[in-house]
């Protein structure tokens, strides 16, 4: 992939002290910019876009016969089965598992099994259903497979699901996706795999249906596909999300009466209201660019430059990578000694230009394993965080990859975290009750830029009252003022 096949990425953004620097984007397991051809797709659309379904218009069986297209694609890009699997078009991979949660045929004694390294997206929607087992992790942030295989002989044919993440997006961990799938199926139960972090960065192929490691239902998010148009898809075996529709509403009936209601098939009736029809456009544009270019020539790429980030983040002292020593997918998550790691992530923002995530990423039970936090530790800052203070919070940076980037990306990151190494910060850094970090000079140099209309960075004057720390000095907490709270 070709750096120029991304839009913005030789954006100039403002920095601390006034000036303008290139933007360099290493949140890709966040989001992932749009690739050029996913916004050529969509204008060139644009004039023809219309109702989908059921309009006699040219427009909109147009529109209808792309918005098919597009599942097509989608279904392709997973190598899912065009007869027995279906496409169901969501939001995003939260709404997806949300979806299949709500509806999913469950027996009264059923067991779903999760893991320590789910997104809470493949975590919380699971407790409101049926007795969730969380499978354990090694200390490397790897599965346990054998805690998997007791659980799996202790609950046997209870078990119903395996929900199971495709790749961490904290560790950038890849679990043996179709190895698991095998052993649930031995007993009688079905796998759902967490593909957001997976799909834009590893081939998937869901296999055929008689395959022991077939993968009964994924969910994904277009939007770290390179097509941040609000859409995402869950997949999977027509049968098996064949159920009464949740949410209901226009396009998912046949017929409505004042006493019955007849449904429609699949996927109409799992996909109520007006489609997103510009986000499928965009999923499907994006699907059909990674696969010309080779989601294993892609997969090659990253693991390169994963492996060349980590042997230069090795050489800085005080710096501690967690996760597997080998690069799986480019995501490093990792803390710089005696220093907040939102902090740091603040420091790289405003002062470099660089873009990274701090904080348990959606993924705090994880989290918590690899920082080793005991029961004690975690309980006083939930505690805290019910009233409302997050400053306290565990947490680590995040470095994540893209196809677009390269070791110029990396090098400029390590740089400026030498620099945070060293004590070089020019800010004065205060601190939100949300935990986040805002250096308290930002206002005064982010007018004087020509940064977008509104100022990057600004807090309301509620949120600055109610600050409690600033830095003053490298490494130095001074508080400012006590929050009641």
């Amino acid at each position: 992939m070709k750096r120029n096949d991304i839009v913005g990425v030789d954006q100039l953004v403002p920095v601390l002290g006034g000036r303008m620097v290139c933007y360099v984007n290493l949140d890709n397991a966040a989001t992932t910019p749009p690739l050029r051809a996913v916004v050529d797709a969509v204008e060139q659309f644009l004039p023809f876009a219309a109702s989908v379904h059921r309009g006699t218009g040219y427009k909109s069986r147009l529109s209808t016969a792309a918005f098919e297209d597009a599942r097509e694609a989608v279904g392709h890009f997973v190598g899912a089965d065009q007869e027995r699997d279906v496409v169901v078009f969501t939001k995003n991979t939260t709404e997806a598992i949300n979806q299949l949660a709500r509806t999913l045929a469950l027996a009264d004694d059923a067991v779903v099994l999760t893991t320590m390294l789910e997104h809470h997206s493949n975590l919380l929607p699971w407790r409101h259903r049926a007795t969730t087992v969380c499978i354990r992790a090694r200390l490397d942030g790897s599965l346990d497979e054998d805690d998997l295989d007791d659980q799996l002989a202790r609950y046997g044919n209870r078990v119903a699901l395996l929900a199971v993440t495709g790749a961490s997006n904290v560790t950038g961990v890849v679990p043996p996706i179709h190895r698991l799938a095998g052993k649930v199926h031995a007993v009688g139960g079905t796998i759902l795999v967490d593909a957001a972090q997976l799909a834009g960065h590893r081939p998937i192929d869901m296999l055929a249906h008689d395959d022991p490691g077939h993968l009964d239902v994924i969910a994904l998010s277009a939007h770290k596909l390179y097509a941040p148009y609000g859409s995402g898809a869950l997949v999977g075996d027509r049968q098996l999300l064949d159920v009464d529709p949740e949410p209901r509403g226009g396009g998912t009936v046949r017929a409505v009466t004042r006493t019955d209601v007849v449904w429609a098939d699949l996927p109409d009736r799992a996909e109520a209201g007006s489609p997103n029809l510009l986000g499928a456009i965009a999923f499907a544009a994006a699907t059909r660019r990674l696969s010309a270019v080779g989601l294993s020539t892609i997969a090659d790429h990253e693991q390169q430059l994963a492996t060349y980030a980590r042997t230069l983040l090795a050489e800085l002292p005080d710096v501690k990578v967690f996760g597997a020593s080998r690069a799986e997918l480019g995501v490093i998550s990792f803390t710089v000694a005696r220093s907040d790691p939102r902090l740091v992530a603040a420091v790289l923002g405003y002062e470099h230009g660089i873009g990274v995530r701090s904080g348990c990423f959606c993924a705090q039970p994880y989290v918590h394993h690899l920082l080793g936090l005991d029961g004690d530790a975690v309980e006083r800052w939930v505690g805290e965080a019910r009233r409302g203070d997050l400053r306290a919070a565990p947490g680590l940076v995040r470095i994540s990859l893209g196809c677009y980037n390269d070791r110029g990306d990396v090098d400029r990151a390590v740089e400026a975290l030498r620099c945070v190494v060293t004590g070089d910060i020019g800010g004065t850094y205060r601190q939100q009750l949300d935990g986040s970090f805002v250096p308290i000079e930002w206002d005064r140099d982010s007018s004087a830029t020509a940064a977008p209309t509104a100022k990057r960075g600004a807090t309301s004057a509620r949120h600055r009252r109610r600050s409690d720390w600033h830095v003053a000095a490298p490494g130095r907490f001074i508080p400012t003022w006590r929050s009641p709270l």
